[in-house]
């Protein structure tokens, strides 16, 4: 194995709270895009990316996942545009330890930080300012905008890791750490190591059920229990 770790965080139920913005913003840009929004109010977005909300969300349409892949580059501008403008109406927080981990990995030279979200680019960075992370903490990403399934996500974020930093890195030196059983799922698409935490939107005994690494309540563990 390499020596360069690699951390991949998801973004919602992982680093940060952000109560509501990111349903409401899908709902002005669906409307603006695609003139419907479908069941939104009933849908479950843990785990899932962007692109494959709109598409379940679409499908009773007629509307393909194809099609809307095509409609991200504009969709994922016109939601970031929404975004900004409620900001103010729904306050994020960063969950508990969240800040402190993301700092405590930057200081290592051994380690690389990323992100590994369902959001899409535009709209992960607006959250992340909002629960007060600096974007470019995370030099390496891979975001909801670019494929409908999570597995690819992870292999994008490893793909681009490697291109900056020149080297070879192990699927067992990455971590990815979420609080959804397709954030274990996507993890063992490149056999990264599944890191589980309980602040998320599953109940622990769902994350059991996934077989993940290791299993958090919060990521204050992360160091002490996760060998790194």
């Amino acid at each position: 194995m390499g020596d360069l770790k690699l951390v991949l965080f998801d973004i919602d139920g992982t680093l940060l709270i952000s109560r509501g913005i990111g349903r409401e913003a899908k709902r002005l840009a669906m409307l603006e895009c695609f003139g419907r929004t479908g069941d939104l109010d009933n849908h479950v977005f843990g785990g899932k990316t962007d692109w494959r909300i709109v598409a379940e969300l679409l499908a009773p349409y007629g509307i393909s996942s194809t099609d809307v892949g095509r409609a991200m580059p504009n969709y994922e501008t016109v939601m970031a545009r929404h975004m900004r403008a409620i900001r103010e109406c729904y306050p994020a927080e960063a969950i508990p330890h969240a800040l402190e981990l993301v700092a405590a990995l930057r200081q290592r030279d051994d380690s690389l930080v990323g992100l590994v979200t369902g959001n899409t680019s535009k709209t992960a960075a607006i959250k992340l300012e909002l629960a007060g992370f600096d974007p470019a903490w995370f030099p390496i990403g891979a975001f909801g905008n670019e494929s409908a399934a999570r597995a690819d996500l992870t292999r994008l974020a490893l793909q681009r890791a490697r291109d900056l930093s020149g080297g070879a890195i192990a699927g067992g030196d990455v971590f990815v750490i979420g609080d959804t059983p397709d954030d274990i799922q996507a993890a063992r698409a490149i056999d990264a190591v599944a890191v589980a935490v309980c602040t998320g939107y599953v109940t622990r005994d769902q994350l059991i059920a996934a077989n993940p690494d290791y299993l958090l309540a919060d990521l204050g563990a992360f160091l002490d229990l996760v060998p790194i």
